[in-house]
């Protein structure tokens, strides 16, 4: 989170894709992640971590209230479903992890007709929402949830969802949780839907900034103040999705550059951005609305969704 004391940067827009390589690493970057390996969290710190996850988001957003992240106009841009479903049929949705509703409220500002289901480990970022006078009951449903744990089929109606989003979430899980989740997920989807998905990206600059001492495994670190994050690679990513009964629309690394004019710096991020369909019975897919491929297009997301972790 900026602060007066934090140099000023501004998002370079319209940065490539790249479907196979997250970034070329420098000598400088592969020091700093040998250096990471030197003191790894323990394994009993790690058992504490896991154990006070929901602890440690709730007091994330008891610290910052509504005013950490900025609301999410460019989800529309980037996934042409939510674009669509302002001129198709209604839609259901189900926002997993939806945080306070910055992607939540716009997305019902700008598609009258949609309804969506919002849930959060965090029960007070789930407060939050509800207590937003834009939360209103015939549009939006949101509730508490863990989505390594407690079934989405208690709140939601199973086969009943068009789309889902998983947009900066899973990487706050830990990876042996990861499949629970996009299981969970899957049963409330109908057969042909659909999860947008956009998370941080192995080799992205702030996996760099971690110091010796926050180091959980492979790309999985722990920030200052305990909540945790996961670089993904595509690989992996398509591996964790079929596995849980999905197929493979797109998957691929959104490349990106934030940069100080006035430092003369410039800051290399890596995102993974995708689509993934729940299979039928028969192992085919509905056909999707806006998923035609188009391998020249560029990314134009003009967000920043770093949450700080220490260096």
């Amino acid at each position: 989170m900026e602060d007066s004391s934090t140099p000023t940067f501004m998002e370079v827009p319209f940065q490539k894709k790249d479907s196979v390589h997250p970034r070329t690493l420098t000598d400088e970057d592969r020091d700093r992640l040998k250096k990471q390996d030197d003191k790894i969290v323990s394994d009993f710190k790690q058992q504490k971590l896991e154990k006070e996850a929901q602890r440690n988001w709730d007091l994330f957003y008891k610290r910052n209230s509504t005013n950490f992240f900025k609301d999410r106009h460019w989800t529309a841009r980037e996934f042409e479903e939510l674009a669509n479903s302002q001129k198709d049929a209604p839609l259901v949705l189900l926002e997993a992890g939806c945080g306070v509703g910055n992607f939540l409220f716009p997305l019902l500002q700008e598609n009258p007709s949609l309804f969506i289901h919002a849930c959060d480990f965090s029960p007070r970022a789930v407060q939050f929402v509800k207590d937003n006078p834009r939360c209103a009951p015939d549009r939006c449903n949101a509730f508490q949830c863990d989505l390594t744990k407690d079934d989405l089929r208690a709140n939601v109606p199973a086969a009943s969802v068009d789309m889902a989003t998983l947009i900066f979430v899973l990487s706050a899980l830990h990876p042996d949780t990861m499949p629970t989740a996009l299981e969970n997920i899957h049963r409330v989807l109908k057969p042909g839907g659909c999860v947008l998905f956009r998370d941080y990206g192995l080799y992205d600059h702030a996996m760099f900034r971690f110091a010796p001492g926050h180091k959980l495994a492979d790309s999985f670190y722990v920030r200052q103040d305990g909540t945790r994050a996961y670089y993904f690679s595509t690989d992996e990513l398509a591996k964790l999705f079929t596995a849980a009964g999905f197929s493979v629309v797109s998957n691929e690394y959104v490349l990106r550059e934030t940069v100080n004019k006035k430092e003369g710096l410039c800051v290399p991020r890596v995102f993974v951005q995708g689509k993934f369909v729940k299979k039928t019975q028969t192992g085919q897919n509905h056909e999707i609305p806006g998923t035609e491929q188009d391998e020249n297009r560029t990314s134009s997301v003009d967000d920043t969704e770093e949450h700080s972790c220490s260096t």
